[in-house]
């Protein structure tokens, strides 16, 4: 009988001890907007998708941002992966137009609370161009419960803008100013395309915020071999980041990483089989393109938070 209720004490501790810290998977990818010029040069949108969509699929974050989603591609990744619902609308007329900075949500592990979305701009509440920007840019928020756990957490995602240095600059403190009147205390994550890597001065204006940590800087485990820009390169290397995860210190992060999304299509010409010296010679292979599911490669982060952020 003792052996007994010392395991159903164990037991009973060691659910107290999985209530006290809630982790949460999430991650940004920039997906690259559809146009022709890509699928002239082989990088077609139909088989990109479908890479995509995989990898998520087989990651399974709670949350993730998607920048550069054209309405027919929402769409698509809708289509494609299993069990995400949306927020966000078009940043050129605020519903179907222009490349969404959308939020990609588990419906069976996340319940959405409120949303809404700003533009980053002098004129925020309406579509609009901002300072000295190239683009009409946006951000989407919404506030979200863990249905397990009860986590409340806001989720902030983003693209800024990639020629206007002071565009950028605002932007950055638009948006650090509208977390802390939208979210106050509450746990925070701050996805999407900077724009800007982790040596530049308007970066700084994220880090040096009390509710915001760059999730790469305060890791305890990472994965990263490259930046998050390849440029549809998968032989360019960089060490800039300028797609990031950013965390209020609510949230331990546990991991992150900058995945490869690479795949093969076949040359335009047959290729003959080899073999290899090295592998049984039952295996034949053929030469293909070694290719790139986007022009960034995705950001994903597990983090764990405290029991107090349970409302």
């Amino acid at each position: 009988m003792n052996k007994i209720r010392l395991l159903t004490a164990l037991i009973l501790w060691c659910a107290v001890l999985t209530a006290g810290a809630q982790q949460l998977y999430v991650g940004s990818y920039n997906i690259r907007y559809h146009n022709s010029g890509d699928d002239r040069n082989g990088d077609v949108w139909a088989k990109r998708c479908q890479v995509i969509c995989d990898q998520v699929n087989f990651e399974s974050p709670d949350i993730f941002g998607a920048q550069e989603v054209l309405a027919e591609q929402l769409q698509d990744l809708l289509r494609g992966l299993d069990r995400y619902d949306y927020i966000g609308v078009g940043r050129d007329d605020g519903r179907t137009e222009g490349e969404y900075a959308a939020i990609f949500y588990n419906r069976q592990s996340l319940r959405l609370l409120r949303h809404d979305n700003f533009w980053l701009s002098e004129t925020p509440s309406k579509p609009s161009l901002g300072w000295d920007a190239a683009c009409v840019r946006i951000c989407t928020w919404g506030e979200f419960e863990q249905t397990a756990t009860g986590l409340r957490f806001f989720y902030f995602n983003l693209h800024m803008d990639h020629v206007g240095v002071t565009a950028r600059r605002e932007a950055a403190k638009l948006v650090v100013a509208r977390i802390a009147e939208l979210a106050g205390d509450c746990p925070v994550v701050l996805t999407g395309d900077f724009n800007v890597d982790q040596t530049d001065e308007i970066y700084t204006i994220f880090t040096s915020s009390p509710r915001l940590d760059d999730s790469y800087e305060v890791a305890e485990r990472r994965y990263i071999e490259n930046g998050t820009f390849n440029d549809f390169k998968p032989w360019l290397k960089t060490p800039s980041r300028i797609d990031h995860v950013f965390v209020s210190p609510d949230f331990k992060v546990l991991r992150y990483g900058v995945l490869p999304n690479v795949y093969w299509t076949e040359n335009t010409k047959p290729a003959a089989q080899t073999k290899s010296a090295n592998a049984p010679q039952e295996i034949s292979f053929t030469e293909h393109v070694l290719r790139l599911a986007s022009d960034h490669y995705p950001v994903f982060v597990r983090l764990e938070c405290a029991d107090k952020a349970r409302r």
